[in-house]
């Protein structure tokens, strides 16, 4: 029961909550700003409005229809009956809950701005796949990853340890954010059939997934173009070392029209490791120009 509960919160999807705040964390370093307590209490608030927002996203695709024995993705707890669908709605609430909780303690650090911050992005976390309005039915999945996952979290960190928000942290942000896009990508790539059937139209289901080949290639250009733009604004040659990574990068994306079924599951899987790898790169190359 516990590995189900492990499974349900999806921890090969986790880096694109942790790389944001590691990123974030560098940044301010690199303008003089440094303390570990609120640093952590960014990191546990991202991961527990994502695992809230897994298994909400396990719970409505279930009931919404888009999770079906047709799927070839990971298989779902709820659609194979392994976790109770109220048992994990209450669980998304409950983490939510305390996603809530834990964020309290940076409004008290810097400002009531912030109180704000985490409200929305705990509705918007839920309103993913739940309530009346489910982003990503609507083909509005890509701007919450982008925003929220990029932008918010990365600049969000930088201004809960500096207090500052800062072109250099909306760059970061955005690089993330369209690397962290790139996994819905994979993701809507691979499950196009079903979640057109469930009338899930998000925009590989709308437009295809040629569509969906080019915007990957998009995204990986804008957040190699959005580090350059960070480079020269710094001005420190190290900033530029991830760009080291483009070429896995480009030899990723060749894979995505290329491959199909299951095996997408792998191209998903890598997208997220080279996140993963991009962000160490960029937090250690931050960190140790700073």
């Amino acid at each position: 029961m516990l590995g189900d509960w492990v499974e349900a919160a999806r921890p090969k999807t986790l880096p694109a909550a942790v790389v944001p705040i590691l990123v974030g964390t560098a940044e301010a370093k690199r303008m003089g700003y440094f303390e570990w307590w609120p640093i952590a209490i960014c990191l546990a608030f991202a991961l527990l409005v994502q695992i809230a927002t897994n298994m909400a996203n396990d719970y409505y695709d279930h009931v919404r229809g888009a999770d079906t024995p047709d799927r070839v993705g990971p298989e779902r707890l709820v659609a194979s009956g392994r976790i109770e669908p109220r048992r994990m709605l209450w669980a998304s609430f409950g983490i939510f809950l305390v996603a809530f909780l834990v964020g309290l303690n940076l409004v008290a650090y810097r400002d009531w701005s912030l109180l704000i911050v985490g409200i929305v992005s705990i509705v918007f976390g839920y309103g993913y796949t739940g309530g009346p309005f489910p982003l990503a039915y609507r083909g509005l999945g890509d701007v919450f990853v982008i925003f929220f996952f990029g932008l918010v979290a990365t600049m969000g960190t930088v201004y809960v340890v500096a207090g500052q928000l800062t072109w250099e942290s909306a760059f970061l942000g955005m690089m993330l954010g369209l690397l962290a896009n790139n996994i819905l990508v994979v993701n809507n790539y691979r499950d196009m059939e079903t979640d057109r059937k469930a009338n899930k139209m998000t925009l590989v289901a709308r437009w295809g997934r040629n569509f969906g080949a080019a915007q990957y290639r998009l995204q990986l250009v804008g957040a190699f173009l959005c580090l350059g733009l960070f480079a020269m604004s710094t001005g420190e040659v190290y900033h530029a070392i991830p760009f080291l990574a483009f070429p896995l990068g480009l030899k990723l994306a060749g894979t995505l029209d290329r491959t199909e079924g299951v095996a997408l599951n792998g191209v998903l899987a890598k997208t997220a490791a080279f996140l993963l790898l991009v962000g160490v790169l960029l937090a250690g190359a931050v960190f140790v120009a700073a």
